[in-house]
């Protein structure tokens, strides 16, 4: 692909504009770089395909470079090899300097990543693979800018959920292709893959007194669309995008009242991660009074139940595991256990969640180097 473009930019040597004739000065050196970066942009394709081994870091953690120097060299050590950055997380504040129109004239930008590009090409040279998260209908930053846009209250006003926060309307066109604008502006800054949260509609606060532009659509329905609609719109980009589901999608298959079902993205995303953490599961799961006590049991349930959705399909199954203390201390014999019964139903690896950002060693393969 390179050969071709560069041998097209060598035979263009004259370019025809109108009755004119215009002479390239091939020799200069500002045209050298100008062509490799034509080049570079042109041949810039979807990265390869690897079974990601991540952890997940805040734009506060992404914006430190101590931080970002510290999980480099626990990467170096270990089997990891991918990290996940928030660009929006759950403030809908657009986390980098962004030129998407809307995002300057709403003023949702709190820029803690800096200079996102050379971020990236740190990582990069460390052969690591960079995915931008990004949530979506959780958006308070949107909801209180645009309140046309927002899910609202039966009573008048926005509607909250239980943590008090709201949320924009699943239903709202405008809303999906707003956060498409972010999706293309994250992947031209570099990022290898973009991966959606909160891909749903709310699960807890009052949602019986939750008010939508279109209330006759079932949720099902609506998030089957937007995931239709994110794939069409992203899959010429230069990157692959992944979805977040709530994990009890792996073993419960009618949307649990959010419109999540393996069935609406296997065919359409390129990566489904499951949220899998142990703890999040309800007492009496598999029979067990504190499910965390037992992650190899939960996630190679979930994980086997799931599997027969992901055959022949497009997408494959990447789950988030558990990486931090609740339910039970997650020590490495708990994280490697989730590991391994990831690993016997899937080459798409898995990601290590931990809100604070707190990783080590613990249940890591380590490298030869170590």
């Amino acid at each position: 692909m390179m050969k071709y473009v560069f041998g097209v930019l060598l035979c263009s040597i004259f370019l025809v504009s109108g009755c004119g004739v215009v002479e390239i000065e091939s020799t200069s050196e500002e045209h050298v770089t100008s062509t490799d970066n034509i080049i570079e942009e042109v041949t810039r394709q979807k990265p390869e395909k690897k079974e990601a081994k991540g952890i997940y870091l805040t734009a506060y953690s992404a914006g430190s470079v101590n931080k970002v120097d510290k999980m480099i060299d626990l990467i170096k050590k270990t089997e990891l090899n991918t990290i996940v950055i928030d660009i929006k997380d759950y403030s809908g504040l657009i986390l980098y300097d962004s030129d998407v129109k809307e995002v300057n004239e709403l003023q949702v930008e709190d820029n803690r990543l800096g200079d996102v590009p050379a971020l990236i090409e740190k990582l990069h040279k460390e052969d690591i693979y960079v995915i931008a998260r990004q949530t979506v209908f959780q958006d308070p930053a949107l909801a209180s800018k645009k309140p046309e846009w927002a899910i609202t209250h039966v009573n008048g006003g926005l509607w909250h959920d239980y943590n008090n926060l709201t949320w924009v309307d699943p239903t709202r066109k405008e809303v999906w292709e707003y956060n498409v604008k972010i999706a293309k502006e994250a992947i031209a800054l570099g990022f290898d893959e973009i991966n959606f949260d909160y891909v749903r509609y709310p699960s807890d606060g009052l949602t019986r007194l939750a008010v939508y532009h279109d209330n006759v659509t079932h949720k099902n329905d609506t998030m089957r669309d937007f995931f239709e609609y994110i794939s069409k719109e992203l899959e010429e980009e230069p990157a692959w995008i992944s979805v977040d589901l709530f994990g009890f999608v792996m073993e419960r298959f009618d949307g649990i009242n959010i419109g999540q079902r393996l069935v609406d993205v296997v065919d359409t995303i390129d990566y489904v991660s499951p949220m899998m953490y142990p703890s999040h599961y309800p007492v009496g799961h598999l029979g067990f009074q504190n499910p965390a006590l037992y992650p190899a049991a939960v996630i190679e349930n979930g994980m086997k139940s799931g599997a027969p959705y992901f055959e022949g399909k497009k997408a494959e199954a990447r789950p988030w595991i558990q990486a931090f203390h609740i339910g039970a201390r997650y020590d490495g014999e708990k994280i490697r256990a989730q590991i391994d019964n990831v690993e016997k139903y899937t080459d798409g690896g898995w990601l290590l969640w931990n809100a604070a950002n707190n990783y080590s060693t613990a249940g890591l393969t380590l490298t030869e180097e170590s």
